[in-house]
């Protein structure tokens, strides 16, 4: 049923869109890629081309037109296929760099951004078609423009997989030399989870999960702008208060992106799935999460009381999204990411947050390490002992949380490097240089916690 609007949310609605930076950051089509399996990969990426290109043919249209009509600009149209890992077991590791041309092959022919789904979930182990497709992530990103992967190494109920950690940190490391041309570039397609979700809109990490539909559209919202003005008129409010105000502008930009979605997958003939209620930053001005934490009370984000900052504001956003849709899914909250947010680069530049302190915020934030730029030789076994950190507070606090972590080649510590759009640029941040490697090398599983035994 469609939702009614009054006058004045319409009113509010444009001086949001025109002043404060509000969009739909992204509607993802969902595509279930199980009816396409097939003993023989060629056929099984003929069956994936006619899929993809059939469902998404008028993704791009649909989505531009629903613009126009409601003035909302929609940012990104994006598509999430089911696992790859989960939908073909090849032999070769040159099937799946096959199946990943493919897929790009057909997001070009569609017109989309981005297309997630060359993933694999191996937090308890992996086949053999898990490590063909593993060892083809880095050739496969570097030849292909639009294609997202991600690994799910870890979860609450599984615990964490060390070995996965440690091929994920080797594939970030080769990923970082194959496109090394464009400052590792590459490394911004790739995310590590831990308790991945099946309905995350927003990349590296989408996929369409094993229990979606046929296909479903998911939209992530993002007005980080918003909420800063919110916060600004807030000055010397108590925090409870400040809490309240942030609730309520959520509930109304949660609305706004529900009516989108559904609109969108009303016209494309699929389901709607959920809305993602999540601040997502820009490096535009005035677009900017650490810019909200800073405007509540901080000479900077990063300083002491920032977690408990990005606490409150991720809780409130998560309650005036539940408030508004009961379909609020993805990862909703907040995204602290370095290189797109204009605010949390100017925060590391001035020596405020260090990559500690951000491995502090991720476990109240939405999602977790994301787009941070390190030295270029920072060794595989260090990222992945960044990685297994991230994991264990994603497992212990039963939340998902992700890395997506660019070793610059050639870079050094201080250096910057510069991506453009939405991926920004970013400061070289430091790393501890103690030795993680013998522990990394043990392997094996670090058992799920207590807390995991739910039945």
């Amino acid at each position: 049923m469609m939702m009614r609007y009054t006058q004045e949310e319409i009113l509010e609605l444009i001086r949001m869109t025109e002043l404060e930076h509000f969009d739909v950051r992204t509607t993802t089509l969902g595509i279930s890629l199980r009816d396409c399996r097939s003993e023989d990969v060629k056929r099984f990426c003929d069956n994936v081309y006619r899929k993809i290109t059939r469902v998404a043919g008028r993704l791009v249209q649909v989505a531009e037109e629903v613009e126009e009509e409601y003035g909302v600009k929609i940012v990104n149209k994006r598509i999430a296929v089911s696992p790859i890992a989960v939908v073909a077991e090849y032999d070769r590791i040159d099937d799946y760099i096959l199946i990943a041309e493919t897929l790009d092959a057909a997001a070009r022919e569609v017109g989309v951004d981005f297309l997630g789904g060359f993933s694999a979930l191996v937090e308890k182990g992996c086949t053999k078609g898990d490590r063909n497709l593993i060892e083809a992530i880095p050739p496969a990103i570097a030849r292909t423009k639009r294609v997202n992967s991600s690994l799910n190494v870890a979860s609450t109920r599984a615990g964490i997989n060390m070995d996965a950690v440690r091929l994920a940190g080797e594939t970030v490391k080769r990923i970082a030399e194959l496109t090394k041309d464009q400052d590792s570039i590459g490394c911004a397609k790739f995310v590590v989870f831990a308790n991945a979700v099946d309905d995350n809109p927003f990349m590296a990490g989408a996929f369409h999960g094993i229990g979606e539909p046929e296909a479903v559209i998911n939209v992530g919202i993002s007005g980080p702008g918003v909420v800063l003005d919110v916060v600004r008129k807030m000055k010397g409010k108590d925090l409870g208060t400040l809490s309240d105000a942030i609730k309520r502008i959520a509930f109304k930009i949660t609305r706004v992106g529900e009516l989108i979605g559904r609109t969108v997958a009303t016209r494309l003939g699929v389901e709607f799935g959920i809305v993602d209620v999540s601040l997502a930053p820009t490096p535009a001005p005035g677009d900017s999460v650490a810019d909200i934490i800073k405007e509540m009370g901080f000479e900077e984000v990063g300083a002491p009381g920032s977690t408990a900052a990005l606490a409150l504001l991720t809780d409130a956003v998560k309650k005036g999204g539940a408030m508004a849709s009961s379909f609020v899914g993805g990862l909703s909250g907040a995204f602290i990411p370095v290189s797109e947010d204009a605010g949390m680069v100017r925060a590391v530049k001035s020596g405020f947050l260090t990559l500690e302190k951000l491995e502090a915020m991720t476990s109240v934030c939405s999602v977790g390490l994301d787009m941070i730029v390190i030295p270029g030789d920072t060794p595989a076994e260090t990222i992945a002992a960044i990685i297994a950190d991230e994991m264990a507070i994603g497992v212990i606090n039963q939340k998902t949380v992700g890395v997506r972590i660019i070793p610059a080649y050639g870079k050094k510590e201080g250096e910057e490097v510069y991506y453009g759009g939405l991926l920004g640029y970013a400061p070289v941040m430091r790393v501890n240089p103690g030795d993680p490697r013998e522990f990394i090398l043990r392997g094996g599983r670090i058992p799920g916690p207590i807390q995991g035994m739910k039945n």
